[in-house]
């Protein structure tokens, strides 16, 4: 075959430009190709799946950061608070006959749409056994509010988040928001997966209190009374046919006050929930919620680990971090240990916070250090166990890398995580509770052999 002569003379003058730079020194910064790379480029293989994407992503975005130091989260336990954490996990390990391993997880809005926690569950899971969704709002007190897994919808109800309702009365249920309807309020609440064979209904039974039925799959599974002389949390549970994909709740007679339905299986596993509520600082477990009313909700769900992770909200008011945060922290921790004196309590530091400063730079908002440092000596000072969050997932100016990676792994705003950057804060917190564990269990057969060793981390 014959090759026009401008085809020709083009490939002649390309090859000229390409080979001109290594053989003309003046020529060295016009460099087209790195023929070094050319055996390469001809022995290329397809690159083998990564058993382990997301701490190739992190790797990716902390390049100066190596490996060893990267996969080490921040997770303090001095007093050995995990320990009883622990003992529940290697219970459910074991598939003991009804051993649920319980964790509640309390949070601001990245834990209201279910980021981070639905991976930590899904991991939980994964391993230890799926004892069920846990608690889920009755219904969307915002759009974004979201369970991995389940699908919320409703309407007809006045609904009311603790931190922003105009009924102060502290009556808000687990959650921290309350659900009021009448005639016509009703809520579906769908399931993706099968196998849950419980459904738990909260409410407040009160005097001129109404009724409202339950029904699994349009079979009605009974009718909750709420009339009450007393003012206090009402709790029922339906058993029903393992396979049931959608709760229910409608038929309400008169007035009613409902907080949210747990999804449960029967079978030894963890139950993780997922408590967020939009905007929420500290405070809404130090002063919203009631104190008698919210440790009751507690004491009926026997929490074996509870997550108090709040910060990001509070960390751009300086005054308030300096003054006022730790006291309200602490009283969170008091109350939660009054409840739920069996359960362990992590308290877990916010992520980085990022802001735009006036050269276009993104730093960390300047409170943030001193917030996690005091979250940490709270944790220390009450026995609680402690995750830096902030430094796991790289520390000061990480929420600009983020942004600024390719995808986004953070929000235009610097403060939420993308579902991929919510994926390596959530992995970060499972890893390190499970180098926990395995250190717990080392300990144990250490002691069962003779061997010296402690359960104390």
């Amino acid at each position: 075959m014959r090759i026009p002569k401008k085809t020709s003379l083009t490939l002649i003058a390309l090859a000229a430009m390409m080979t001109a730079p290594d053989l003309l020194p003046a020529f060295k910064d016009y460099r087209m190709l790195d023929w070094t790379t050319v055996p390469r480029v001809l022995d290329f293989q397809v690159k083998v799946r990564s058993e382990d994407p997301v701490a190739d992503e992190q790797a990716r975005l902390r390049p100066d950061t190596t490996p060893e130091k990267a996969d080490t989260p921040k997770l303090v336990d001095e007093k050995g608070d995990l320990q009883r954490f622990y003992a529940a996990l290697h219970a459910t390990e074991r598939r003991d006959e009804g051993a649920v391993t319980r964790i509640l997880h309390y949070g601001d809005s990245p834990t209201t749409a279910d980021l981070i926690t639905a991976d930590v569950r899904a991991l939980f899971q994964k391993e230890f056994g799926d004892a069920g969704h846990g608690f889920v709002l009755l219904a969307k007190p915002w759009a974004w509010y979201g369970h991995r897994g389940v699908t919320v919808n409703g309407a007809g109800w006045k609904i009311e988040p603790a931190n922003t309702a105009e009924l102060r009365d502290g009556q808000f249920g687990l959650g921290a928001v309350s659900f009021r309807g009448g005639p016509g309020a009703s809520s579906k609440i769908s399931l993706k997966d099968a196998g849950h064979t419980k459904i738990e209904v909260a409410w407040l039974s009160q005097p001129e209190g109404g009724t409202f039925m339950v029904a699994a799959d349009g079979q009605t599974v009974g009718t909750v009374d709420t009339a009450s002389p007393l003012v206090r949390p009402g709790f029922q549970t339906f058993t029903v046919s393992e396979g049931f994909k959608e709760v229910a709740i409608g038929q309400v007679t008169g007035r009613v006050r409902l907080y949210g339905v747990r999804l449960m299986k029967d079978t030894a596993g963890v139950e993780y929930s997922s408590m967020g509520v939009n905007g929420a600082a500290i405070t809404i477990l130090a002063r919203n919620v009631g104190e008698e009313h919210w440790g009751e909700q507690l004491r009926h769900v026997k929490p074996d680990l509870v997550v108090i992770n709040y910060g990001t909200n509070e960390s751009v008011y300086a005054g308030y971090v300096d003054t006022a945060f730790e006291r309200e922290l602490v009283r969170a921790v008091k109350r939660v240990r009054k409840a739920a004196p069996e359960a362990a309590i992590l308290i877990m530091s916010p992520m980085d916070r990022g802001q735009r400063m006036p050269s276009g730079e993104i730093e960390t908002v300047a409170p943030m250090n001193r917030l996690v440092a005091l979250e940490q000596r709270v944790a220390a000072e009450h026995g609680c166990a402690f995750f830096n969050t902030f430094e796991a997932m790289g520390g000061p100016g990480t929420m600009g890398r983020w942004y600024l990676a390719e995808p986004r792994m953070v929000g235009a705003d610097l403060i939420h995580p993308m579902p991929a950057g919510a994926k390596i804060v959530g992995n970060l917190l499972y890893k390190s509770l499970q180098d926990g564990y395995r250190r717990y269990k080392l300990a144990l057969a250490k002691e069962k052999f003779g061997a010296p060793g402690s359960l104390r981390q």
